[in-house]
């Protein structure tokens, strides 16, 4: 069972009261991920090393390393009609289906935009045959949605962009000070070349942000990146291991290539040195090129070691991508020393307990139980939301 503090309850029924869709639509939400174990490797602060040893210790053999987007998490609810929505979800007036964020919130403010991309997937959907496939009328998608400033666009100009503005100005104004400060006295010397130093991660930090954000002028401009299908008529998909997903959600994908982005991976054998110096090498490619990282899940969609469920999903982050994270600054050696000491364990267990509320909230909607049994688990993922964890984790 899961206990859900009252406090933490109070502040989830505030924002769904507020906030969130309809909530006749609100059939899962998508649990946090915890980053690997802290790693020794100079200069880095996350290697896959740590995740391939997490699972071979947990006695999982095989893991899926799925591409990271750098986008914001979606679900998507998908009908094959508005009389499908009314139907099965009891909405009318609101189309075909609803995209909303990790917290229940709308996605879209333009809910003509919201409308276009849902048409977009349905026709996809139906060049692909999944409605026939797996006799069904509406479908459930676990997604990210890029780029990530669509969704962050208050959070980029006001946290990210602010603070790498501010770096530049104030080291352009303060170096030339300090040069000639040091031509009269050689004890600024040392300083002149620290703020020296913190030229070039301060532009480290603005280039990694600007990776992610591109103009939206049309729905063209958006990439969808599907990873789960989560759940169709009669069906929660966790039955078929995450190759299945990713094949499964590739031939969707193939259907409008404009739109949706297949999520690129890689099967790892972390009992094997050699597939994991690939599963290495394919990370170090994929961040070497700007990405984000990977995520690594065991093969099954639920896999139980030793101490129970195992993670449902670990994610590894590149070095310039964790820029954004942890500041500009974080790679030098002082900061890296003092990040390592950095915990795991209660976003773990916070993970573990949010992945199977989401699943139970699924099946309880598949079962045509009440929704309000639907939204115990709903719910209780946005309350755990509100537990005191690191944020950058």
């Amino acid at each position: 069972s899961i206990t859900i503090r009252e406090e933490n309850a109070i502040a989830a029924l505030e924002v769904m009261s507020r906030f969130a869709v309809n909530p006749r639509w609100l059939i899962y939400l998508p649990p946090t991920m915890s980053p690997t174990e802290t790693t020794q490797e100079p200069g880095l602060l996350e290697h896959p090393a740590e995740a391939f040893a997490y699972f071979r210790h947990q006695g999982v053999p095989r893991v899926v390393c799925e591409e990271k987007h750098m986008g914001s998490r979606a679900v998507v609810v998908l009908c094959q009609n508005e009389d499908v929505a009314r139907q099965r979800f009891g909405v009318t007036g609101e189309g075909i289906g609803v995209i909303y964020s990790r917290t229940g919130r709308r996605f879209f403010e333009d809910r003509e935009l919201e409308a276009a991309l849902l048409a977009r997937i349905k026709r996809a959907a139906d060049a692909a045959g999944l409605w026939r496939e797996f006799s069904t009328k509406w479908l459930c998608l676990d997604c990210e949605l890029m780029p990530w400033s669509v969704k962050a666009a208050q959070l980029l100009r006001h946290q990210y962009a602010a603070v790498g503005a501010a770096a530049r100005t104030a080291l352009a104004e303060a170096i030339p000070s300090l040069q000639q400060a040091a031509q009269w006295n050689s004890e600024a010397a040392p300083l002149l070349e620290r703020y020296q130093q913190r030229v070039p991660l301060a532009s480290q930090f603005v280039d990694a942000y600007r990776r992610y954000c591109w103009s939206v002028n049309s729905l063209t401009d958006l990439k969808l990146a599907p990873f789960h299908l989560l759940a169709t008529e009669g069906a929660v998909h966790i039955n078929h291991d995450h190759v299945w997903h990713m094949e499964t959600l590739a031939r969707l994908c193939q259907a409008d290539t404009e739109v949706l982005l297949a999520t690129s991976y890689l099967l790892v054998d972390v009992t094997d040195s050699d597939s994991q110096h690939a599963g290495i090498q394919w990370w170090e490619a994929l961040t070497r090129r700007g990405g984000e990282g990977m995520v690594i899940k065991p093969l099954e969609f639920i896999a139980k070691g030793q101490r129970g469920m195992v993670q449902p999903a670990v994610k590894c982050r590149g070095r310039e991508y964790l820029r954004i994270i942890y500041g500009p600054e974080y790679t030098l050696t002082e900061h890296l020393d003092r990040l390592r000491a950095r915990g795991v364990a209660s976003k773990r267990a916070l993970a573990g307990r949010e992945f199977a509320l989401g699943i139970e909230a699924l099946e309880r909607f598949v079962r045509r139980e009440p929704l309000y049994r639907v939204h115990e688990c709903v719910f209780g993922v946005l309350a755990l939301e509100s537990e005191p964890v690191d944020p950058r984790l």
